[in-house]
């Protein structure tokens, strides 16, 4: 599933960018949303799952996506770009309003099938990831966590980190991935469990 004409994944395009939830598609396609704090490499994640180089932007000023993104991928589902969180240097109103509408549509979105939770490998557990960890096991929403920018460690480190994190957030090892958006460390499974997700 990983490779060849079976690869998931391989036609992606802008749909739209929501500020309200009357903007969002209509329609019954499945959804996989990505989330994580502002300057994570979510925007790097989704264009190596997409194997695309700039269909989504990536900026290093934190809070660059200030909408709700929609992505069609090869025309059966759509990938969601959520606004990172955490030290995004916009205004105060607007931070609140990110919160109604995102909340909004992590709580009430039918056609959400899992929240890709994504979290930087080299750092200790951050109350922001936990509490939206934890709210989305009260939610009972689907979720699965990735660990970002591995390139960065040696692979011991990786495991060391990853297994910190585990504890932190009280994660199973089938429940996260190790990955890099620099060499494609786990991209391919990571691809592979979203494409069952929705499939």
């Amino acid at each position: 599933m990983s490779s060849g004409k079976n690869k998931p994944f391989s036609t992606a395009s802008f749909v739209l960018s929501a500020y309200r939830t009357s903007q969002m598609p209509s329609g019954n396609l499945p959804e996989i949303c990505f989330t994580g704090r502002s300057n994570v490499g979510k925007s790097s994640l989704l264009n190596t799952v997409l194997s695309r180089k700039n269909l989504v932007k990536t900026s290093s000023r934190p809070g660059k996506t200030q909408s709700i993104n929609f992505f069609l991928v090869d025309d059966i589902c759509h990938f969601v770009d959520l606004p990172g969180y955490g030290y995004a240097k916009v205004s105060k109103s607007l931070r609140a309003q990110w919160g109604s509408l995102i909340e909004t549509y992590l709580r009430t979105r039918k056609q959400l099938r899992c929240v890709v939770v994504i979290i930087d490998l080299r750092h200790e557990p951050k109350r922001f990831d936990m509490e939206l960890l934890n709210w989305l096991r009260l939610e009972k929403r689907t979720f699965l966590a990735v660990y970002t920018k591995a390139d960065k460690l040696s692979y011991n480190k990786q495991q060391q980190n990853a297994a910190v994190l585990d504890r932190g957030h009280g994660l199973a090892k089938d429940q996260r991935f190790i990955f890099s958006a620099a060499n494609g460390q786990g991209r391919d499974a990571l691809s592979a469990t979203l494409a069952s997700l929705i499939t």
